[in-house]
């Protein structure tokens, strides 16, 4: 393992015309949450597992008293026509550039190798300090093909700015070199430490763009206990005689 990144997965998984979506930890955990709620709703069995010395130095604590080293995971399901679909989720990322470049330069190399021909990743957008109670769903692609059809989806094109940083960034960098279509979709979120609203909004346009059919019912029961305790912080911080620019500037960031 050392100064290594190794992918072990299950060879004897029979593929068809496989699109990966990345669910990695981020702003808002929004990747991460529509990805786990994809995995869970389809009921995606894990094909693979990548390892990486460039990924911090932990294990993580399991429910039965076990233990297991940070990682990826891949898994796999096929949609309502029969198409793969691959969801990456994990631990953590790398914890350094030269790592972030490494680990997601092999991902890409790794799903290529699948035949995989297009790419999602997922992540959360910042808005400012306010929460988002409607949140757009911004988005950049690799390719005009691509974005034609993600605005088609409801998808924002050309709104967003800066930069972006990790795999959701670096992920369709790299699929733009190798040849594979990608685009990072984002939920506008105020960076809340887990923000439901803006995976909902996100997971709305994949399951049209995915053709994949599940429930939102347990995001929605997040996204309104998220607000109720969000209601609650505003009328304490009134009930504290804050002046009308600290209410304006209200953090919710952890």
């Amino acid at each position: 393992m050392q100064n290594a990144t190794k992918i072990y997965y299950n060879k004897k998984e029979k593929l068809d015309n496989p699109i990966l979506i990345v669910g990695l930890p981020g702003i808002g955990s929004v990747g991460s949450l529509v990805c786990e709620h994809i995995k869970n709703e389809a009921g995606a069995k894990r094909m693979g597992v990548l390892y990486s010395s460039y990924f911090p130095h932990q294990a993580v604590i399991q429910k039965n008293g076990g233990l297991h080293l940070v990682n990826n995971r891949f898994y796999h399901f096929k949609n309502r026509k029969g198409r793969s679909i691959l969801i990456l989720l994990g631990d953590t990322q790398a914890d350094a550039p030269t790592g972030q470049y490494e680990v997601n330069s092999k991902i890409v190399s790794f799903v290529r190798s699948l035949g995989c021909g297009r790419i999602y990743t997922i992540g959360g957008y910042s808005a400012g300090s306010n929460y988002v109670k409607n949140p757009r769903v911004l988005g950049v692609a690799t390719t005009k093909k691509l974005k034609s059809e993600l605005e088609k989806s409801g998808v924002v094109f050309g709104q967003a700015y800066g930069a972006i940083w990790g795999s959701a960034g670096l992920i369709p960098a790299f699929s733009k070199g190798q040849g594979i279509e990608s685009a990072c979709i984002m939920g506008e979120t105020n960076m809340l430490e887990i923000d439901a609203n803006a995976a909902k909004a996100v997971l709305e346009i994949l399951r049209k763009i995915l053709d994949i059919e599940i429930n939102l019912d347990n995001i929605e029961k997040i996204k309104t206990e998220t607000e109720r305790i969000i209601r609650g912080m505003e009328e304490a911080s009134k009930e504290e005689g804050g002046d009308q620019h600290h209410k304006e500037n209200f953090s919710y960031i952890r």
